[in-house]
């Protein structure tokens, strides 16, 4: 192979790499905004798991028996807070890396506790633990692609 040919594959794979990162980037964002907006009402009835806070909180309370009764609004609202931030920083590509360990630590508390109460089948259905490797796998694409990082890092270099 030619030293062109070796660097038109190189230029290749780091596109496909980039639009990898791009596509987790934006379905696992959108994938936590789905389900706040489900818990808050904004999906149909027919397309809802929870359809709303009510709802959300006896799920929340199920798959977290161990949990007193009187946290599981409060762990409801923090889970929900998590959600919507780590939903928009992947989506805009705000520390992105740190934003994708913290998505899979979150899908993977959730896989572990629904395995333990609904069972591993609900888990698997719903795509819980192929979300968090799939977070985890974002982690490690380190080259920045459409991301407010890069705009930062930009910023932050024309400043020095």
């Amino acid at each position: 192979m030619s030293n062109r040919s070796d660097q038109k594959i190189y230029k290749k794979r780091k596109m496909y790499y980039k639009i990898v990162k791009l596509f987790l980037r934006l379905s696992i964002g959108a994938g936590f905004l789905s389900a706040v907006a489900d818990r808050f009402g904004m999906w149909s009835a027919y397309n809802s798991a929870w359809g709303n806070w009510d709802n959300f909180l006896k799920y929340t309370e199920a798959i977290n028996p161990w949990i007193p009764a009187s946290l599981v609004s409060a762990v409801a609202a923090i889970a929900t807070a998590a959600e919507i931030i780590l939903g928009i920083c992947l989506i805009i590509g705000f520390k992105t890396e740190l934003t994708a360990k913290l998505s899979g630590i979150l899908l993977l508390l959730f896989a572990l506790a629904m395995t333990t109460t609904v069972g591993v089948k609900k888990v698997f259905d719903a795509s819980v633990f192929a979300a968090s490797a799939a977070s985890f796998a974002l982690s490690l694409l380190k080259e920045k692609f459409r991301e407010l990082d890069s705009l930062l890092l930009k910023r932050q270099k024309e400043e020095i």
